[in-house]
């Protein structure tokens, strides 16, 4: 039933050192469940926020409409959206592609795009106003608004201090 004294013997050294690593592994993570830590996380904010400012501007004559007082509230809303694509532009960027060809060192055809795409959040009118035929919007985009926008979904955070116990 017990091992004799002789089949304890015959255990050899490697033996002893896999039953050793075996115990010590069970042990040490059993008693990892009773290690907790505590993290306290801190939020960053930039040094500096700066402001953008965009102006879009609109042709009151050339919009579609039947009445002049149409084709003016026509202009507002054009150069509003004049003044976004504006504002996109600085803030995202154009994506600009081109194409051209040529034949016997001539060109025959010159292609060029832009596009811009973006989201814009917290962008503030400040003026609207018609200077001759045409009607502009100035737009004013306060970046630590829209700082505080973005940490509010998106909770950019920090490691401050790590505590064990």
């Amino acid at each position: 039933m017990f091992p004799t004294k002789e089949r304890l013997c015959r255990w050899n050294g490697a033996t002893a050192k896999v039953l050793t690593a075996v115990v010590l592994t069970v042990g040490l993570s059993g008693c990892a469940q009773f290690f907790d830590k505590h993290i306290e996380w801190e939020y960053e904010e930039p040094k500096n926020f700066p402001i953008i400012r965009a102006v879009g501007f609109a042709p009151i004559s050339l919009q579609k409409g039947e009445s002049q007082q149409l084709k003016v509230l026509m202009a507002i809303r054009a150069s509003k959206l004049d003044a976004y694509r504006e504002l996109a532009e600085q803030v995202y960027g154009q994506q600009i592609s081109s194409s051209s060809s040529m034949q016997n060192l001539v060109s025959r055809n010159d292609n060029l795009k832009t596009k811009v795409n973006g989201l814009i959040k917290g962008a503030k009118v400040i003026k609207t106003y018609a200077v001759g035929d045409t009607y502009a919007t100035e737009l004013e985009l306060d970046m630590k608004q829209v700082y505080e926008l973005y940490r509010v979904s998106n909770k950019t955070r920090r490691v401050k201090k790590v505590s064990f116990y």
